[in-house]
């Protein structure tokens, strides 16, 4: 892997009033990027034409994370806090702001109970002891990415989530995955794997040379069935980065899918070489963020960024309740 990459390589030019903020009126009704990487070409289509596009022995894998509610304030609402998981009901990792007011042996109430702020861990991270469980459905909200510059609304509790996410702990939804409908992942040959996507999402990369950078580690499983399926396919088709993250983590070598559960902390940037994503659906991501970073590893730097001017050019709407791309 190249070591003189630098963050500022991966800037590009978007104005603000092509960021997506609310979902579009049907999940199925964006618009797509097509990008054939073998004869270096980009085209503007639909989303409807995605399931034209699988062939025999093509095989759809999709993440089936549940967006839980993460996002809570306190009662006198002075601290905005991020729960990020926890090992036992009372006891959260969450991020807090503003950080100043929650030092160690500060307390903080929620929803009435007392939390108390038991240690400063690395990134900034906070370890808080509540006196007894919250109901965390009930007094959380989801913590919508911030460039959408607002709070959660009813709409986001559909939307803001697959319509096949089963399995509860992302803080953030696998965009790629909006876009499908019930009969839309049901006429498509597929799989399932979980990968909970964490606090890395709203990281930016602060590193000069992006080799510097360090990835946060979220945790995924991979069940005895979907590793023999996805070991059998043709063409493995990735529905989002998070789905080709691991399988690049679990292929690195060019080892074959082996089921399981653990955590992954694998970057993804130009110079990685792919052995089990053979194409790729993703939304548009952030200027300089390690999800660009990917999609360039994966078509090419030039490539992607003719890909990206043309988005921009012909106005397809950016992120995560945004249009979407596919790359062949």
């Amino acid at each position: 892997m190249p070591t003189d990459l630098r963050t500022e390589d991966f800037d590009y030019p978007l104005p603000e009033e092509l960021i997506a903020s609310r979902p579009s009126a049907q999940r199925d009704a964006s618009r797509m990027m097509v990008v054939d990487r073998a004869a270096g070409s980009v085209r503007c289509g639909a989303f409807t034409e995605f399931s034209e596009m699988i062939g025999d022995g093509d095989l759809a894998v999709f993440n089936d994370t549940r967006v839980v509610p993460s996002r809570f304030f306190s009662d006198d609402g002075k601290i905005e806090i991020v729960r990020l998981g926890g090992t036992e009901p009372e006891l959260w990792r969450c991020m807090v702001r503003p950080g100043k007011k929650m030092r160690v042996g500060k307390t903080v109430t929620i929803a009435g109970v007392r939390g108390t702020v038991e240690a400063i861990l690395e990134r900034g991270e906070r370890l808080l002891r509540f006196d007894t469980p919250i109901d965390i459905a009930e007094h959380g909200e989801l913590a919508l990415p911030h460039y959408m510059h607002r709070d959660a609304e009813q709409i986001d509790l559909e939307r803001y989530q697959t319509v096949y996410a089963r399995q509860p702990g992302a803080i953030a939804a696998p965009t790629a995955g909006l876009h499908f409908t019930p009969e839309r992942v049901k006429a498509l040959p597929h799989t399932f794997l979980t990968l909970h996507v964490g606090v890395g999402t709203f990281r930016p990369v602060r590193a000069e040379r992006i080799a510097d950078h360090q990835m946060h580690p979220e945790s995924f499983e991979v069940s005895p069935e979907t590793a023999a399926t996805i070991n059998d396919a043709r063409r493995v088709i990735a529905i989002g980065t998070t789905v080709a993250r691991v399988l690049e983590h679990l292929s690195l070598g060019g080892r074959e899918i082996t089921p399981g559960a653990g955590e992954t902390d694998i970057f993804i940037y130009p110079g990685f070489e792919f052995h089990r994503t053979g194409a790729l659906l993703t939304n548009f991501h952030l200027p300089k963020s390690t999800l660009f970073m990917l999609v360039c590893a994966l078509a090419g730097s030039d490539l992607m960024r003719e890909a990206y001017a043309q988005a921009v050019a012909e106005r397809f709407r950016f992120f995560s309740y945004g249009d979407c791309m596919l790359i062949l």
